[in-house]
């Protein structure tokens, strides 16, 4: 089973692995290191062939690769530059007077 969760980690790595190489986008790059992470906690768990405590750094990188994906999900919804975001208000006059009093 965990050949297989590998395997799966590994391809899911290489699709996102692919689509950066087509856009350049650092979401798809920082995926791509996660699944990868993620299938060498496997492989390792299968080489190691132990149980209980003797693999606890393996679940630390596993937290790793979670993280990675929480910070690409972050660093992709974040604005660019905040001072865009007021131009761009600041350039549609009344609209904050609309949504005050509702019209």
């Amino acid at each position: 089973m965990g050949g297989a969760l590998a395997m799966g980690f590994g391809v899911a790595g290489l699709f996102f692995l692919r689509f950066w190489r087509k856009t350049h986008d650092r979401l798809f790059a920082l995926f791509a290191l996660a699944m990868f992470l993620m299938a060498s906690t496997r492989i390792a768990m299968a080489l190691l062939n132990t149980h209980g405590d003797r693999l606890q750094h393996l679940y630390w990188v596993r937290l790793i690769a979670f993280l990675v994906i929480l910070g690409a999900i972050l660093d992709k919804n974040r604005p660019e530059n905040s001072s865009i975001l007021a131009d761009r208000s600041a350039s549609q006059p009344g609209r904050s007077e609309r949504w005050r009093y509702g019209s």
